[in-house]
């Protein structure tokens, strides 16, 4: 048997171009995209909590961690965000089986959940700025209220994304391009969810235990 491969040439000239695109499984091209962004997203993180590292002992004669947090407020915060992550896989499942009214209720509570961690964490900040803890008050501050802030205005961009989806969904259903771009969204939420852990262990219980 012979085989046969597309011709580089027109005539005498050289093709720089394909006429045919080859085809690529549907949302192929979509989820790598989206895990290429997810890498980027990490090392923005990477380089925050190293920031905070070299800095975690740069009071400037100011207030500690121990002076500053509450656990019991940020272990209730913390409880939002995973209780968040439990739903959204729950929305997945009802997805996946074509339920369109349980994802889109369970997107909801997902939904809630973000918006109270949102909620407890600008009252922490608030709370914190009352005291005069500002970022302008120490390098430790600076890092922490840089670090905690990029991690939520990323939940605030989640939030948003997600009741985008939830109108996409109400109006056209769980199609292949809305069960895709769910998909993205729950890897970009339970990376929240494990980014969050790791400022809740290494900025907030282990600055309290020094």
């Amino acid at each position: 048997m012979s085989t046969t491969t597309p011709s580089l040439y027109d005539g005498d000239r050289p093709l720089f171009h394909l006429a045919e695109e080859p085809h690529h499984p549907d949302g192929h091209s979509t989820m790598l995209g989206f895990w290429l962004y997810l890498m980027s997203d990490c090392l923005i993180f990477a380089a925050l909590f190293a920031m905070y590292a070299t800095t975690a002992q740069s009071f400037g004669g100011g207030p500690g961690p121990k002076e500053l947090f509450e656990l019991p407020l940020v272990a209730l915060n913390t409880a939002m965000l995973l209780f968040s992550s439990i739903t959204y896989g729950f929305a997945m499942l009802v997805m996946e089986k074509g339920n369109k009214g349980a994802t889109l209720l369970w997107l909801a509570i997902t939904g809630l959940f973000g918006a109270a961690f949102l909620s407890i964490e600008l009252y922490e900040f608030s709370h914190l700025i009352h005291e005069g803890a500002t970022p302008q008050s120490s390098a430790f501050l600076s890092s922490f209220f840089t670090l905690v802030g990029t991690h939520g205005l990323h939940v605030t961009v989640g939030i948003v994304w997600l009741i985008t989806l939830m109108v996409q969904v109400g109006r056209k259903g769980l199609i292949p391009a809305n069960k895709r771009r769910l998909m993205c969204l729950s890897m970009f939420w339970h990376f929240l969810d494990v980014v969050w852990i790791g400022v809740f262990t290494f900025v907030y219980l282990m600055g309290v235990a020094r």
